[in-house]
């Protein structure tokens, strides 16, 4: 008596031949996936509010690339004419959005002229947040008292006060560094003036009805 012994592996590839392609799924689903993660796409949305952000911080830089380039007698002593763009939009937009834009145009600012983690972006840093909080207390006052101009030398001499203050905790460690507090309270008082006029001009030049209503 002869016995058929039929190979799994040859009674799989004839398989086929047996049931012709019934048994076969070509649809895109039944393939089997290839080992690792799945890839996934994570989209985010771009506001009005992010692009008006964008183009107001870039301004700002550029601003800050041109006071840079101003030669100084004392260190220190700068126009800040990104201080303008701040004025403008703590008035029109309001306060968090001169937040946005006075750290962007600190971060991207440090990077470009190359002092970003230094003593100098520490510094600006520095003045940076205790103008911004000293605009955000000063928006609560009456706005027929403090205008554009009243905002800007707070926020100047306020800027300059955290410098020096910064100046004598960290870098020098001596009493001495107040010496030098008039000459940069007068800078800070006739800068802060300039830019203060220059915001209030370009905020009445680009008033319009709606937003006089509002």
């Amino acid at each position: 008596m002869t016995r058929s012994v039929i190979d799994p592996a040859t009674d799989a590839d004839a398989a086929p031949t047996e049931t012709g392609n019934a048994g076969l799924d070509s649809s895109p689903k039944a393939r089997p996936e290839g080992p690792g993660p799945r890839t996934t796409v994570t989209e985010l949305t771009v506001t009005p509010e992010d692009r008006r952000i964008a183009w107001l911080a870039t301004a700002a830089v550029g601003l800050s690339l041109v006071d840079a380039a101003i030669p100084s007698p004392l260190p220190g002593v700068k126009p800040g004419l990104a201080n303008i763009v701040t004025l403008v939009v703590l008035l029109r937009y309001g306060w968090g959005t001169a937040v946005w834009v006075s750290v962007l145009r600190v971060l991207a600012g440090s990077l470009l002229l190359g002092y970003f983690l230094a003593p100098g972006f520490f510094l600006s840093l520095t003045g940076t947040m205790l103008s911004l909080a000293t605009l955000g207390l000063a928006c609560h006052l009456p706005r027929r008292w403090f205008g554009p101009v009243s905002l800007s030398i707070l926020a100047a001499f306020a800027h300059i006060g955290g410098q020096l203050l910064l100046a004598r905790a960290w870098l020098i460690p001596h009493d001495g560094v107040f010496l030098l507090t008039p000459v940069f309270a007068g800078a800070a008082l006739v800068f802060g003036t300039l830019n203060g006029l220059i915001a209030a001009k370009l905020l009445a030049e680009t008033t319009t009805p709606e937003t006089a209503r509002a």
